[in-house]
């Protein structure tokens, strides 16, 4: 596969200033954050975006289109995984993190220009759904750069500290960031007039991932265990995508996969849904819920640097344990179903932001645990395409449940036992799997 693919503190000593670590944590988390910010702007206009490109008499099946449009956006992630990892792994994670991120902030730009049902008939959801597509390749080419160069170029000690604040930080500002520009546009575009030029503005504003990939191209270091890679020689002499799924590793991948799956569907359950929960099942007005929803990109970001600093202190295994565990008593018993009979807004607000916390917190350790598995000649590969795949996965769970759910009043008790089966899903896959803290080669 390589002459070498072992790589020791001692290879990257000396080489990494303050400076440099700095430029790759902002780089990571910033990169993720303005990729799942385009990728909020979708879910966040669901029920405006249903009317438009996928018109139904009965309403959960007019927003299961949106949710489907969606997910075939997650589907072709892991093909922009495979393409972008094996560039990432032969020709660095920089160049890599720049065309990808540009890619995205392009697409998500063009979709805000698209015609809708009315203007064009049934062309306009096949355009919208190619758009995604088109879409899901760029991301999942971002998350071969994001997902590594952070936590290759900090500390052994800061890892699973800075595996949360990229998961959890870079979620949560998305989210924010999405959460922000919702309330701007429902404000500035009320009522009928979001459905003419709210959400195409919400799209327009895609172009900040493309202005931000030109800025960080030139002032990023490439990461330091990539270099050193190189300087050993340590090249792969095969597809990294078939090293990855070879004997050697194919158990490691599949179970990665289950750990991801479980993972993606709690974030995708919660802080994907809420913002369709909080419209049609708690009927809030789109800047009562934007409001919320910002705490919630706040609550997102928080919860995951938490859990990712326990994995640090006590391992990947135990926090990944502790935080399933948690979940079967915030799912089962305080989840979606008691947010459901709510009428007042502070208990709105705080069953939504304790559904979004503990959905958030489950995928922190998901990455430096993904890196832990894939030594460095392959690691940019090997977390991309289990990363991509279990989010490919997790992203049918909202189609799903709206799609299982005959009537608007049974999302509650559908997402409600969904969570739980991903929840266990996930801790099915973590306990199979080796403690992997400390095991960066």
């Amino acid at each position: 596969m390589a002459k070498s693919i072992t790589l020791t503190a001692q290879d990257t000593e000396g080489a990494v200033s303050k400076k440099q670590i700095v430029m790759a944590l902002f780089a990571s988390v910033s990169g993720w954050s303005l990729d799942l910010f385009d990728l909020f702007l979708l879910l966040y206009m669901a029920p405006t975006l249903g009317k438009l490109f996928f018109p139904a008499t009965i309403p959960t099946l007019s927003l299961a289109g949106v949710y489907a449009a969606f997910a075939t956006s997650c589907v072709v992630r892991p093909l922009g995984s495979i393409v972008f990892g094996s560039y990432a792994d032969k020709h660095g994670r920089k160049n890599a993190l720049f065309l990808a991120m540009g890619g995205v902030g392009i697409i998500t730009a063009l979709m805000g220009s698209l015609p809708t049902v009315s203007q064009i008939g049934i062309l306009a959801p096949g355009i919208f759904i190619a758009f995604r597509l088109l879409q899901g390749l760029f991301v999942g080419g971002v998350t071969a750069s994001t997902h590594t160069i952070g936590t290759e170029t900090v500390p052994a000690s800061w890892r699973g500290w800075v595996s949360g604040v990229i998961t959890g930080a870079g979620g949560g500002l998305g989210g924010v960031l999405a959460s922000a520009v919702f309330y701007i546009m429902s404000t500035l575009f009320p009522g009928p007039s979001f459905e003419v030029w709210g959400w195409r503005c919400m799209f327009f504003t895609g172009l900040l991932s493309a202005v931000f990939a030109l800025l960080i191209f030139y002032k990023l270091n490439e990461s330091p265990f990539f270099v050193a890679m190189q300087k050993k020689k340590a090249v792969v002499t095969r597809a990294p995508i078939k090293v990855i799924f070879s004997p050697e590793y194919r158990i490691i991948s599949i179970t990665n996969i289950v750990v991801v799956l479980g993972a993606a569907s709690m974030y995708y359950l919660t802080s994907g849904y809420m913002p369709t929960f909080l419209g049609i099942i708690n009927k809030l007005a789109k800047p009562v819920a934007a409001k919320i929803l910002v705490g919630g990109g706040i609550v997102a970001t928080l919860s995951p640097i938490v859990v990712g600093q326990l994995s640090e202190m006590y391992g990947r295994r135990k926090a990944f344990i502790g935080t399933a565990i948690v979940g079967f008593a915030v799912f089962g018993l305080a989840g979606y179903s008691r947010l459901a009979g709510f009428t007042d807004l502070n208990s709105i607000t705080l069953f939504a932001l304790l559904i979004v916390c503990i959905g958030n917190a489950g995928y922190a350790p998901v990455l430096i645990f993904l890196n832990e598995r894939f030594p460095t000649a392959i690691r940019a590969t090997g977390t991309a395409v289990c990363w991509n795949i279990g989010f490919a996965i997790g992203g049918l769970m909202p189609m799903l449940v709206s799609a299982l759910s005959p009537q608007v009043s049974d999302i509650p008790s559908r997402l409600t036992w969904f969570l739980i089966i991903v929840t266990a899903c996930m801790l099915c896959g973590i306990l199979v799997a080796p403690e992997t803290k400390g095991k960066f080669e």
